[in-house]
């Protein structure tokens, strides 16, 4: 089993497998509800990945129904039930992260980020995530130290599976660290973590100059590509509550271009750590 391996990932295809099998037996939502003598809500949520923890009991009933007999087919769907009811690292900062994106992300073979005003997550360095975590007007120091811990757990997706590390493609406005001139220690030590990671991993970094024109003005997003093609790439979107998830493909498609264009309008790679270099010199 990945060390990256993600029970939301499950969830996401445990929900679609179960689609799939009740098309095939041409029923609808009502027809399972009068089998099952289940509310409406119950059967919907257990297709769209709603409920967190669905029983294996629950799964092989809907198999009975949409009369699957073929024994791999019910034992594999059964075991993706029992793969989603697994609990991740992120439950325990459900408070201060979204734990469906950081679940997807934790199986994620690809990951592309654009980031419009700060250094991106899986790059930062503590005393920088305490800034910014400070500066959104968390007080508490407590809270600020969660926020910080939770980035740490992040960061591990990074380096725990040294086998197979996922490949990371990051780019963001040079003005995230323009802003750390009247921090220069902080300044110091994160643009020596990006320089560090750039150089000893699978992992790119562009910097946009900040005096330069770009069609990322629109927000920051993330794109995730998964290793089993059964899993559909998704771009998230952040808000201020869990964020937007993205799957259509003309969707996806379009983001995917959209960071082609940031790509191509920022500073080639050892342009950047030629830039990062001066930063700290």
């Amino acid at each position: 089993m990945s060390k990256r391996y993600s029970p939301t990932v499950r969830r996401r295809r445990l929900s679609e497998e179960l689609r799939r099998l009740r098309h095939a037996a041409r029923k609808t939502l009502d027809d399972v509800v009068e089998a099952t003598e289940w509310s409406r809500g119950k059967i919907g949520n257990i297709e769209s990945g709603e409920r967190q923890r669905p029983q294996v009991s629950e799964i092989r009933t809907l198999l009975d129904v949409y009369k699957v007999t073929d024994e791999e087919t019910r034992e594999a769907v059964l075991n993706l039930c029992r793969q989603s009811r697994d609990r991740g690292w992120w439950v325990r900062y459900r408070d201060v992260l979204s734990p469906k994106f950081v679940g997807f992300e934790a199986e994620a073979s690809m990951v592309c980020n654009w980031e419009l005003a700060v250094v991106p997550g899986l790059l930062q360095v503590p005393e920088y995530t305490e800034l910014i975590t400070r500066t959104a007007l968390v007080r508490d120091p407590k809270d600020v130290q969660r926020v910080v811990d939770a980035r740490i757990e992040r960061q591990r997706v990074l380096f725990d599976d040294p086998d197979s590390p996922p490949d990371c493609w990051f780019v963001f406005d040079e003005t995230a660290l323009l802003r750390l001139r009247e921090q220069p220690e902080i300044l110091s030590s994160q643009v020596a973590h990006l320089i560090q990671t750039a150089e000893a991993s699978p992992t790119t970094i562009q910097l946009v100059p900040h005096d330069r024109l770009h069609p990322g003005t629109g927000g920051p997003f993330v794109i995730m590509d998964f290793p089993d093609v059964a899993d559909p790439s998704i771009v998230y979107l952040e808000t201020d509550t869990d964020g937007l998830y993205l799957e259509e493909g003309p969707e996806v498609a379009r983001y995917r271009r959209l960071f082609d264009h940031l790509r191509l309008a920022a500073l080639l790679p050892e342009e950047t750590l030629a830039r990062l270099r001066e930063m700290i010199t």
